[in-house]
């Protein structure tokens, strides 16, 4: 019996839609999903794709971090079985490369970003409704009993929601901005009103706190993408407007970010053991950590056991806890692989940014992704995570592989045709 390839090439481009589509929603779904899109995908691609995209940086870089990460279990000073589950981390990376050859070649592209969408607006949908009628929900919804754990988070957790509404705010305001000059005004009207839903629900519902920083800056971004310079300082006004607004209009926001800044202070000043305290020990411990082995780190799956070490100060305090992720992405590699891993990393980052330099509403789209992932893994180790980490490889391997596909259909691509 031999395969249909064509039919296994839309199978694997529908499985890769749906993993996009779970990622908001369940684990168990996503992890099953992204199984059988592997079976699927692998027997559709050549020697000749994977060799395309390794030779390149975006998708070798990827690679050779985790070819790091797997030289890096050598000389780390802990059990194997730490060593395998630290490897574990950098497996979604070697996706990467899969999704960019399968999508250089498939139209499935934009059906992805548009089911993310859709799916985010079901799940922002029931997080305002649970948050405006929270009795009734729970007394006639059997679904929020049994999953509701936070005030307008139905599933999953509130750092993960704010982060893909706000991708979503980010994506349907530069939809509205290539829209601009074609005055299709209901269009624009309604991608509007739909970033403001989701940008609302992260003012007043249920905001992580590395979104609320992130989001000025990718807005900034966004002016500048469009507009240039003069975009660049206006939406840089609107942008400190708009938090100064949201901040004085929605009570949950300004009691939260005060809440961290009382946190801050307590910590500096008693070691007090909250949250914003545990993120400043464990930055500055990593900090420590990484500069005693600072050309090639302690190895992989050695962060747990270097908290460990590190941990100090009478129980009860912030710096007596020991940790298994130091919430910093960059760390996360440093502490492992050193300053050479670490610039690796970057250099993914930075190839995947270059990736999506230029127009369009898909370059777009991925440029959030990247910088959206940038920004929040200087205080998390989001690649890492499930969620998060998923949500940026497909998102820069679907997104990127189309980007792909679109300029080896431009004129420009061709040999031996005037642009």
């Amino acid at each position: 019996m031999t395969l249909d390839m064509r039919s296994l090439r839309k199978a694997a481009d529908w499985l890769a839609l749906a993993v996009v589509v779970s990622l908001p929603w369940s684990t168990s779904a996503s992890v099953i999903l992204i199984v059988l899109w592997v079976v699927a995908a692998l027997p559709t691609l050549s020697v000749a794709d994977m060799r395309r995209e390794l030779l390149t940086a975006a998708g070798g870089l990827p690679v050779l971090l985790w070819v790091l990460a797997a030289v890096g279990m050598l000389w780390a000073d802990v059990s194997w079985a730490e060593r395998i589950d630290g490897l574990g981390g950098f497996h979604r990376l070697l996706a990467l490369p899969l999704l960019l050859a399968q999508f250089r070649r498939s139209q499935y592209g934009p059906s992805a970003c548009y089911g993310f969408v859709i799916s985010a607006t079901v799940l922002m949908a029931l997080s305002w409704f649970y948050a405006l009628f929270p009795s009734w929900a729970f007394a006639h919804v059997p679904f929020f009993e049994g999953h509701v754990k936070q005030y307008g988070v139905p599933v999953k957790d509130y750092i993960l929601q704010s982060g893909i509404f706000l991708i979503c705010t980010l994506g349907l305001l530069g939809a509205a901005c290539e829209r601009w000059r074609e005055t299709r005004w209901r269009t624009i009207a309604a991608l509007l009103c739909l970033a403001a839903c989701f940008l609302a629900n992260i003012v007043f519902v249920a905001a992580g706190r590395t979104t609320v920083v992130v989001a000025p800056f990718l807005a900034i971004v966004l002016g500048y993408r469009y507009f240039g310079w003069r975009g660049f300082a206006l939406t840089g006004i609107v942008a400190a407007a708009l938090v100064g607004l949201a901040l004085t209009a929605s009570p949950y926001l300004h009691l939260r970010v005060m809440h961290s800044f009382t946190e801050l202070r307590n910590y500096l000043n008693t070691d007090e053991l909250n949250s914003t305290g545990l993120h400043m020990e464990f930055l500055k411990k990593s900090a420590a950590i990484a500069a005693a082995a600072p050309i090639i780190g302690h190895g992989t799956g050695s962060i747990a056991e270097q908290f460990r070490l590190a941990a100090s100060g009478d129980a009860g305090s912030a710096s007596a806890v020991a940790s298994v992720n130091p919430h910093s992405q960059i760390f996360a590699v440093a502490i492992e692989l050193g300053a050479v891993g670490a610039a690796v990393l970057l250099a993914m980052w930075a190839a995947h940014v270059l990736l999506f330099r230029g127009a369009g509403l898909m370059a777009w789209i991925g440029t959030i992704i990247v910088v959206q992932n940038f920004l929040s893994s200087l205080v998390n180790s989001h690649l890492f995570d499930f969620s998060q980490g998923w949500v940026y490889v497909f998102g820069v391997g679907i997104v990127g592989g189309t980007v792909l596909r679109d300029a080896d259909a431009s004129p420009a691509a061709s040999p031996g045709v005037v642009p």
